[in-house]
């Protein structure tokens, strides 16, 4: 019997950077998403095939499960390291719930993205909260003990409407957030045309002196608040400046839009880890032939990635 399991993708509107450490954070899930589909069968191996959004397969292994250790079948150099993070996820699965492949018998498992996988909107979250559903154990659990995170992009895969989203020493706030902006024709996402790796990105907020952090906090929330109640994009630009501001002292990194971009008439915020993935952009159509002259062809409306 074939079974299947879907997350949606995410974005993180507010509090990037900040959300770890308790912040409350403003996050949207996208409407592409992944799928994961099981089938059962003899061969006693977990037969592993990755999908990516044009339907050709970009990863693929096989395992085989001894004493509660799985191992690969075969020499699998080129892609070591995507195949050690899936171990470690299901290690991690069976550990916390032990009648996880406990059956003598062998998977075929196939992963199928909706989206670019270079795009950052969530592949590797998206697999962690598919895994956790198969698994039946708590998705939350399974990224902070194999993947690590905020635990925000988890909220979005389950959710099917903006949240916001406090992380918490045991079970994350989740609160459903009715945000549906009256402008969202004025607001765009543009692909940066390069990944952000989001473990360095942690990395490297971690290991800096926040000295401002309870100043920052303060600032984020009452910007997240009142972005729940902007009813206009003039006043919405104004709020992402403000955002972009106080996490560039944070995080000591100059805003995008001052390094890519700093004659573009609109306003522009970073979604996530800072230097990669998708920004979101306040202007018109018209506006974005700006960014089409610079070589950033990825340009999603609102109303295309949001769920």
């Amino acid at each position: 019997m074939k079974k299947s399991f879907y997350s949606h993708g995410k974005l993180l509107l507010t509090a990037e950077y900040l959300v770890l450490d308790g912040v409350r954070a403003l996050a949207i899930p996208t409407k592409k998403g992944q799928w994961l589909y099981i089938e059962e069968n003899d061969t006693n191996q977990i037969i592993w095939k990755s999908f990516d959004d044009k339907g050709n397969c970009w990863f693929e292994t096989n395992l085989i499960l001894e004493n509660n250790t799985f191992r690969p079948t075969e020499d699998t150099n080129k892609e070591l390291t995507i195949t050690k993070t899936l171990i470690n996820i299901l290690t991690v699965a069976k550990i916390l719930n032990p009648e996880f492949l406990s059956l003598k018998k062998g998977y075929l498992v196939e992963t199928r993205l909706e989206f670019d996988r270079q795009w950052g909107l969530g592949s590797s979250s998206t697999l962690i909260n598919n895994i956790a559903q198969w698994a039946k154990v708590d998705a939350f659990t399974l990224l902070e003990k194999s993947f690590g995170g905020s635990g925000y992009d988890i909220a979005c895969a389950q959710y099917n409407s903006p949240i916001l989203y406090k992380r918490n020493s045991g079970k994350p706030i989740i609160t459903v957030s009715s945000f549906n902006p009256i402008f969202q024709e004025n607001l765009f996402f543009i692909y940066l045309n390069q990944k952000q790796d989001s473990k360095e990105s942690i990395k490297h907020y971690q290991s800096l002196p926040l000295k401002d952090f309870d100043k920052a906090e303060t600032i984020i929330n009452e910007i997240t608040s009142k972005i729940l109640d902007c009813s206009s994009v003039k006043r919405f630009e104004i709020l992402i400046q403000s955002h972009e501001e106080t996490i560039s002292k944070i995080i000591k990194t100059p805003t995008v839009k001052s390094v890519l971009f700093p004659d573009y008439s609109g306003s522009i915020k970073s979604l996530g880890g800072w230097g990669g993935d998708f920004i979101l952009v306040t202007g018109n159509t018209l506006e974005m032939e700006y960014f089409r002259k610079k070589g950033y062809t990825t340009i999603i409306p609102y109303s295309e990635m949001v769920l």
